[in-house]
């Protein structure tokens, strides 16, 4: 693998291997092996996960980041919230990004499923009129996607 270098601000958060690190001041971190993280907006916090598609990302991102035993219950959530999600929607295009979402979670490429689910929660935001979760940011590959 190769390294992986990010530079984060004072204050922000990043969770690797299921441990929270906020840092104190601004700093450049090199990854050197392999590791479940996420940083800064990428992370949903609990309290924000207030809407189907944003319940959905949050159990994409416990299956992600979460400790061994969160990771499977956090799977296991995705699916029923997915299914109910599909059920609900009238959107195709909806419905096939949770598909390929949930196939990549259950592969182990989690990351990828939680781009598929911030597309998603986009979506729902722009159908209901709501506003993007606070502290949250598209990712680059959104913004390009």
């Amino acid at each position: 693998m190769s390294t992986l270098v990010l530079e984060l601000r004072q204050g922000d958060l990043m969770v690797v291997n299921g441990a929270p690190i906020r840092f104190r001041n601004r700093t450049r971190i090199e990854l050197t092996a392999k590791a479940r993280f996420l940083f800064g907006k990428q992370i949903l916090p609990p309290e924000a996960a207030d809407t189907p598609a944003r319940r959905i990302y949050f159990a994409l991102q416990t299956a992600y980041i979460g400790t061994e035993d969160e990771r499977e219950r956090g799977l296991e959530a995705a699916r029923v919230l997915i299914a109910e999600f599909q059920a609900a929607t009238t959107s195709a295009l909806a419905s096939a990004m949770l598909d390929r979402a949930l196939s990549a979670a259950e592969e182990d490429d989690c990351y990828t499923a939680l781009k598929l689910a911030r597309r998603v929660m986009r979506h729902e935001e722009a159908v209901l009129g709501i506003a993007p979760p606070p502290n949250s940011r598209p990712s680059p590959e959104e913004i390009t996607a």
